[in-house]
Formats: C-alpha cells, structure tokens, sequence
C-alpha cells in the first residue's frame, strides 16, 4: 500500500517531552494525524493494540465492536516505542490519565488546545486555528487523499462502512475542487482576466 510520509501535527516543543504527561500528549497527537483514529478509539487502545515489529499497525475496536487495523509510519513507530520505553509500568491503557483511567473527550480536546496555543509561538497562524480532535482526524484523511490514496481504501482506513461518508472529505478539500476546475480548461487556451478597452467601458459599466 502507498503510503504517505507524515509529519507531527505540531512541533515537539509544544507538548514537552520532560515531563510523563507531555510524552502522553505528543504521542496521542502523533498517533492522531497519522492514523485517522476517533478521539474515543485513541482512548481506549491499549499497549497491546500496538504491534511496533514487522508490518508496524494499530488495532482499535471502532463504531459497532468492530475491529480495524491502521498502519503508522515510520515517525509514528519510532515515537511510540520512545513512550513505551519511558513507562515505569504495563499500563492498562496506552494513553491513560496519571491515576490510570481513561481520558476524557473533554479532557483530550482542552490539552490540545492548551498544546496549539504553546505552538502557536511559534506558528503565530494557529491562532486564527480551531484545532480540535476531528481536526486531526481531518488531516491524517486529507495527507491521504493527496498522497494519492484512492477514496475506497481511505473509507475503511477511517472506519467508514459507506464511501458516500468519507466523501465529506473530498468536498472539504478545495485543492482537489481547483485542479477538478482546471481539467475543464480547453487544452490550447490560455486563460486570463477580462480586461476592459477602455476606461468609459468600465465607467459605464459601474454606472447606475
């Protein structure tokens, strides 16, 4: 399978990786922009729906129990084995609060937004952003599409049981509306802005 060389959604200094807490964080953001994850899939893996050895993926039970798999790339492989390596313990879950239990949706939604403001220092552009979880899910989907990954095998990749939901995603995408307009062009033409003769033609045209 083709498969897209991903970069983390926001930089290593956002989150900080001194601390338990902020390895938790860039790893869970990392796993997010990568593989198309639902927030509450994120949540309840568990060490053991990773599988880091040959042909690297991810097991998660999404919508109905089902059971889907989702391959991480090499920059995701190399971060989760870094956080394993750095857990005292075998935690129940993958991601988990610092008594164990599960995070909530809230609760991953208020630390990204805590993590894109640090990024935001040095990205001044993410703060006109509304980076949210489904934002990161959006994104892994649209690296996809543009790396060239056809719209029926990015649908299960989300855990889409109809390709007309994963359309969404196209429709979302102005990059692929603009070069579907620019097919349209007459091969031979070259295009430009009209452009009027004269100066009383554009008065009269502004006119009353």
């Amino acid at each position: 399978m083709k498969r897209p060389t991903h970069q983390p959604a926001l930089p290593c200094r956002a989150t900080g990786l001194n601390t338990a807490a902020g390895r938790r964080d860039h790893t869970m953001i990392q796993l997010a922009v990568t593989t198309v994850l639902r927030v509450s899939e994120l949540t309840a893996l568990t060490p053991q729906d990773i599988h880091l050895g040959t042909g690297p993926h991810v097991a998660c039970t999404g919508k109905g129990r089902k059971r889907r798999i989702t391959p991480p790339d090499p920059t995701t492989v190399t971060t989760i084995h870094r956080y394993l390596s750095s857990l005292q313990a075998d935690p129940p879950l993958l991601l988990s609060t610092r008594t164990g239990t599960r995070i909530s949706t809230d609760a991953v939604a208020s630390r990204l937004s805590q993590h894109a403001s640090g990024a935001a220092r040095c990205c001044p552009k993410l703060d006109a952003k509304n980076v949210t979880p489904h934002t990161l899910r959006h994104t892994a989907a649209m690296r996809l599409l543009h790396a060239g990954i056809d719209i029926t095998v990015i649908a299960p990749w989300l855990g889409h049981e109809s390709i007309e939901t994963t359309q969404i995603y196209l429709h979302a995408d102005m990059s692929t509306n603009e070069r579907a307009l620019a097919r349209t062009t007459p091969t031979g033409i070259k295009t430009d802005r009209y452009k009027p003769a004269s100066d009383k033609l554009l008065a009269f045209l502004q006119g009353p």
